[in-house]
């Protein structure tokens, strides 16, 4: 009997030192929402992405594709420079990531189907820090993007 309650106790001193940090060196990404997965001609989409990031050098960039699988015409990725912002050691917060279907509005990166019909679409995101690092890569449900 007492040696089982030492064998517990020690058990559970280990396991509570173990404790693993939820912040690793690699930036981490979570799709959070999206504003609407009907997406109207002249109206804005915003993608809502949770991160996290050990280092607090997350201000590099951010790589992101649309992805529709019947009009490769539509397809089309972009890295875009992520703008400084005051980060700290094991940072979180998230990213609003707009996007518009206009096709003659070039004020905001424009996802307008280009196969003269409505597009389903899936869009993919990832971040990298200062140091390299690669977050996974993120996908937002379904999006209709409306021809016309």
């Amino acid at each position: 009997m007492r040696y089982t309650i030492l064998f517990s106790i020690f058990l559970f001193a280990i396991l509570a030192g173990c404790k693993k940090d939820k912040f690793g060196s690699k930036p981490s990404l979570k799709f959070k929402s999206v504003n609407t997965t009907v997406l109207p001609q002249h109206q804005l989409i915003q993608f809502t992405l949770s991160f996290t990031d050990a280092e607090g050098d997350l201000s590099d960039s951010m790589f992101v594709e649309k992805v529709e699988p019947t009009c490769v015409n539509s397809n089309n990725s972009g890295t875009y420079i992520i703008p400084d912002f005051p980060v700290s050691k094991n940072e979180k917060g998230d990213f609003i990531v707009t996007f518009g279907n206009n096709p003659n509005d070039i004020s905001y990166f424009n996802m307008a189907p280009q196969c003269s019909r409505n597009d389903t679409a899936i869009f993919r995101f990832a971040i990298k820090d200062k140091a390299n690092h690669v977050s996974d890569t993120v996908s937002s449900p379904p999006i209709i993007i409306i021809y016309q």
